[in-house]
């Protein structure tokens, strides 16, 4: 299944950082592209370009080869996009963020939260004792907090991610 570019573009900020996505524009549909042609075409320092790739390979992103430089002796790194692997990872991303809702929507359901008037801060029942219900940024009072809508939401988004799984 051919993986749209937005849907890239999307993993890649996700497991590799926003920076990583010019990178694989340059080398999505070619193959073994050395890293110095890379840092030539996208304008940037080789070891800009490696920090990039390495955090491409750490989710394996791409792939290399490497071939000895017969000349000066050291090893030059040819890199290829692997786009089989986005849907692999937004599939685990996905398992990761539903995951990472349910703890919180337990941690929604067993607490009490409380808020600043001026919402610099949002603390549960026992934080809010330890400062004696008062904001320790602005020092207003702290008010409970209903959080019914914030359960709502966590659950709705549950449901959506239930369904695209």
């Amino acid at each position: 299944m051919k993986v749209s570019d937005k849907l890239v573009e999307e993993v890649v900020a996700q497991v590799a950082g926003q920076d990583v996505i010019e990178l694989v524009k340059i080398l999505k549909d070619k193959k073994n592209i050395s890293e110095f042609k890379l840092a030539e075409h996208a304008h940037q320092e080789i070891n800009a370009i490696r920090n990039q790739l390495y955090r491409l390979y750490d989710s394996s992103l791409v792939s290399f080869t490497r071939k000895k430089d017969k000349q000066k002796g050291w090893y030059i790194y040819y890199w290829t996009f692997n786009p089989k692997r986005v849907n692999y990872l937004t599939t685990d991303l996905k398992k990761k963020r539903l995951e990472k809702l349910r703890e919180r929507l337990t941690k929604e359901k067993a607490n009490q939260y409380f808020l600043c008037t001026n919402a610099c801060i949002r603390l549960n029942f026992e934080q809010s004792t330890d400062f004696s219900y008062k904001c320790p940024e602005c020092a207003n009072l702290l008010n409970q907090q209903d959080n019914s809508k914030t359960i709502e939401h966590i659950e709705q988004e549950i449901r959506d991610l239930q369904k695209q799984l």
